[in-house]
């Protein structure tokens, strides 16, 4: 699969998540962004401190939509192991305004 599609707030995104990158995650988002998870509203900031960057969280790309902002991933941290997980992001003045998670 081609990841050169791939939205390019949404990449900075996932290299941030792989490299284990807690700024560089929040730099490409809005001030105001939001997180759900398995369509519950999650505190943002708490959530990615427990599923991602407290647990070695990383994110491998399977597929992603034509317009590269929907993405379905091979997702693994220390907590959980590894799932499959489908992720929709809103980009909002070329940031990530919210993203939707959960099991694909």
């Amino acid at each position: 699969m081609s990841e050169t599609a791939i939205h390019p707030v949404v990449r900075e995104l996932v290299d941030a998540i792989n490299s284990g990158d807690r700024p560089r995650f929040l730099s490409a988002l809005t001030p105001d962004a939001t997180l759900s998870d398995d369509g519950t509203q999650q505190d943002l900031e708490e959530w990615i401190d427990r599923e991602i960057f407290t647990v070695n969280g990383h994110l491998e790309i399977q597929e992603q939509d034509d317009d590269g902002l929907a993405l379905t991933a091979r997702y693994r941290n220390d907590t959980w192991g590894e799932m499959r997980t489908r992720w929709r992001f809103t980009i909002v003045d070329g940031k990530i305004g919210q993203i939707a998670t959960g099991q694909a």
